[in-house]
């Protein structure tokens, strides 16, 4: 059967330029095991190694969380909101995306990132160069220095609520990290948790970053509220996300 139709009758969509970027990814045997994996359900993005985010060609690997399109806004908007040469961390930063594209639209600020996942932090580190990465929960393994000095925190924290996990795409439940997925019952749980920490770690006026979905809008408010945070909601239609910007006083 032709790879195209192949591709087709297991369900991917864009079956003809998937094929296109496996062919030219390699030949023989080894197209063959990278085409049976992709039937096979895992993502494209980890079959082929990498990732395209924002014009960018990014390091991928098995088993860790894939980049969305729509988190280009996040960077968007922190680009915007980051001040000349202003401090910024990535936490929760999976492969390093929104560093990555950060640095190439605001070569000014001060970049490092963080995540829990070691099998991230090794893809963020060849993806950022000579930014520095950590890896650990949120901002726990940034080092001492920085606290109390970060302009800018950007998280794409995980906010799909537990009981829609079982919603999402095969190739996301089956070959993506659930701890990069799950946010809990309301799938606010980690930016609970990032809303309580990081009073300590930006300077004030300093301002925490982070994607939800639309139906989050009002709870997540509230949570950051509770916090003690000043809360603006940037909603983008165009993305189909909204922006949480939580301000320190």
């Amino acid at each position: 059967m032709p790879l195209v139709a192949r591709l087709r009758a297991a369900g991917c969509v864009f079956a003809e330029d998937e094929a296109a970027l496996l062919v030219a990814t390699a030949a023989g045997e080894r197209l063959e095991r990278l085409v049976r994996r992709r039937i096979g359900g895992e993502p494209l993005e980890t079959v082929l190694g990498w990732v395209e985010f924002g014009g960018l060609r990014l390091s991928m690997a098995p088993g860790v969380f894939v980049p969305r399109a729509r988190t280009m806004y996040l960077v968007e908007v922190a680009a915007a909101l980051a001040p000349r040469g202003g401090q910024v961390a990535d936490v929760c930063c999976g492969i390093g995306a929104v560093a990555a594209l950060l640095r190439v639209r605001r070569p000014d600020v001060g970049l490092r990132a963080a995540d829990i996942d070691p099998r991230a932090t090794r893809c963020a580190q060849r993806n950022l160069d000579s930014v520095p990465v950590y890896t650990g929960d949120l901002l726990e393994p940034l080092p001492a220095a920085d606290r109390g000095r970060l302009d800018v925190v950007v998280a794409n924290t995980p906010y799909v609520p537990t009981d829609e996990l079982a919603m999402m795409p095969r190739e996301a439940r089956d070959h993506e990290p659930a701890f990069a997925l799950d946010g809990g019952a309301d799938g606010l749980a980690v930016q609970r948790r990032l809303a309580a920490a990081a009073h300590s770690w930006v300077v004030p006026g300093g301002t925490v970053l982070t994607e939800i979905a639309g139906a989050q809008e009002a709870p997540a408010r509230a949570v950051f509220e509770a916090a003690g945070w000043a809360v603006r909601l940037r909603p983008s239609e165009q993305w189909g996300s909204t922006v949480v910007v939580a301000t320190r006083d």
